[in-house]
């Protein structure tokens, strides 16, 4: 029986979600690819066939997500303003996420704030991010600051929105949790000047 689970299709998820419960336990230093193996129920040969290192974990759905905003940027009707084209950008990336990734948020938000590398690591998502989103409303012919910004407000939006929604919101709301903040940060830079 234990060969069947090594073949389930969701091998990957189950890395993943054992890497974050024992990076958050143990720390990300002291944790083997063996022992994430083990604790997914898994061989090291899996874990290699699904991912090079444990490092890569890390980043395992990171250039999806960037690619999901700046796919929704470019293709947001052209004449949108550009925090329109932003919220096209998180609509796609909003209707990419799956239960796995409401299931793998507090385990990410323990192991991250277990470990100063993982810390790094999720800030250089988030620039990864912005970066995705800027190249994209560049694209559209957005000016370089104007873009930056409103990249950035993407950028808090989607975190504040996944933070709530993994929190306590229903299954489809994430959706509406990112761009109800995208709006409150939209409120909050018009009452800057």
């Amino acid at each position: 029986m234990a060969d069947m689970a090594r073949w389930e299709p969701d091998a990957r998820e189950r890395l993943v979600l054992a890497a974050m419960d024992l990076f958050a336990e143990q720390g990300y230093d002291a944790t083997t690819v063996v022992q994430i193996a083990e604790r997914a129920g898994l061989t090291k040969s899996t874990f290699f066939r699904h991912f090079p290192d444990k490092r890569q974990l890390l980043v395992a759905g990171q250039d999806a997500l960037s690619r999901l905003l700046a796919e929704g940027i470019r293709e947001a009707p052209p004449d949108a303003a550009p925090l329109e084209a932003v919220a096209a950008g998180l609509r796609r990336a909003a209707g990419a996420m799956t239960p796995f990734n409401r299931q793998l948020a507090p385990r990410f938000k323990a192991a991250v704030a277990a470990n100063a590398e993982l810390q790094e690591r999720d800030a250089l998502k988030r620039v990864g991010m912005a970066t995705a989103m800027t190249e994209a409303l560049a694209g559209r012919g957005v000016p370089g600051p104007v873009a930056r910004v409103a990249a950035e407000l993407g950028v808090l939006a989607f975190k504040q929105g996944y933070a709530t929604w993994s929190a306590d919101g229903e299954p489809d709301e994430l959706l509406t949790a990112t761009l109800s903040a995208l709006d409150e940060l939209r409120d909050a830079a018009a009452r800057m000047s």
